[in-house]
């Protein structure tokens, strides 16, 4: 009977870190995985790559994840960071400051419409922000006639964000942490956050409870346009230039890190660290492609879209377990 009941114990041990860790792990093996393949994957350059190029998306999946908590969607964050990225470069001739500000600006306005048209105007949040989407897409490749923009020589400051390093660690990473630490403060800690919660748990309950759900929907959604145009500020300093065609597609994996994360779609329940174990996940396994070299970028899409679906499954079968 002991016996029997410590295996019992363990195993709701085992469910219970599975749960809570099942993504992690999966990141875990699959490092572990391309040490043994690749001898050039555990290489202090190569993993510092995989960290630099996946932290715009991780800004945007952060952004994301706060959106899908309070139970909206969000699919103009793509288009938000290619105008941001456009803006920030047609203002760089006047300075750093002037650009960011601008580039930053012009997606929290944007967010802040999609925000009222949700709460105010009681429109879906799909159809809301697909309109967004693509007058945002429009907006950049007309503005720019479809030609990418450099960025002035003024702006230097803008250049250091997106390719500088403080003590050998990349700028853009260490925004990340930041926010993300603030994101969870926000969330965990915060009037606001237990409000989120609350609206993506239960809209009604919410409003009986005394909070208001459209001051929440528009606080979201302002947050992802705000948190889209600093992405596209910090890619249009690293690729020295602004380019109306970036970010295609930004808007499905950033929900596939925040589902994969263990965020439900329907709101409520999900935190944002495994978001961005989700983005690493994602950067890891675009990094394993890309090391294998004789995969086709065609099916390098049906692999990764594959490895995704599988991931999900095996993150809602521990959930239920759990």
């Amino acid at each position: 009977m002991a016996a029997t009941r410590s295996l019992a114990l363990a195993g709701k041990r085992l469910s219970k870190i599975l749960t809570s860790q099942g993504l992690l792990l999966i990141l875990l093996s699959l490092a572990v995985f391309a040490s043994f393949r690749y001898e050039t994957f555990l290489t202090p350059l190569n993993l510092m790559n995989i960290m630099r190029q996946n932290s715009m998306l991780a800004i945007v999946a952060l952004g994301m994840t706060v959106v899908i908590l309070s139970g909206g969607i969000d699919l103009s964050v793509g288009s938000l960071v290619a105008l941001g990225g456009v803006v920030v470069a047609m203002l760089a001739g006047q300075g750093s400051f002037v650009a960011i500000v601008g580039g930053i600006a012009s997606t929290t306005l944007l967010g802040l419409v999609n925000g009222l048209l949700v709460s105010r105007a009681r429109l879906q949040p799909f159809v809301v922000t697909l309109f967004t989407a693509s007058a945002a897409r429009g907006l950049a490749l007309s503005i720019t006639e479809e030609k990418s923009i450099a960025i002035s020589s003024a702006a230097s400051g803008l250049v250091w964000l997106g390719r500088g390093f403080i003590a050998s660690v990349p700028i853009p990473v260490i925004m990340v942490a930041l926010l993300y630490f603030a994101a969870w403060f926000m969330l965990h800690r915060s009037r606001l956050g237990l409000h989120i919660f609350a609206v993506g748990d239960n809209e009604e309950a919410s409003r009986l409870m005394g909070v208001n759900p459209n001051r929440v929907k528009l606080a979201v959604y302002t947050l992802s346009g705000l948190l889209s145009g600093l992405a596209g500020v910090v890619l249009a300093g690293r690729l020295g230039a602004g380019q109306p065609v970036a970010a295609f597609g930004w808007e499905t994996d950033a929900i596939a890190a925040t589902v994969m994360g263990g965020t439900f779609l329907a709101g409520g329940q999900g935190s944002v660290f495994p978001t961005l174990v989700g983005v690493l996940l994602l950067g890891m396994m675009y990094n394993l492609l890309n090391l294998e070299g004789t995969i086709t970028p065609w099916w390098q899409l049906v692999l990764r879209g594959g490895f995704l679906l599988m991931v999900v499954i095996f993150q809602q079968r521990i959930a239920q377990k759990g």
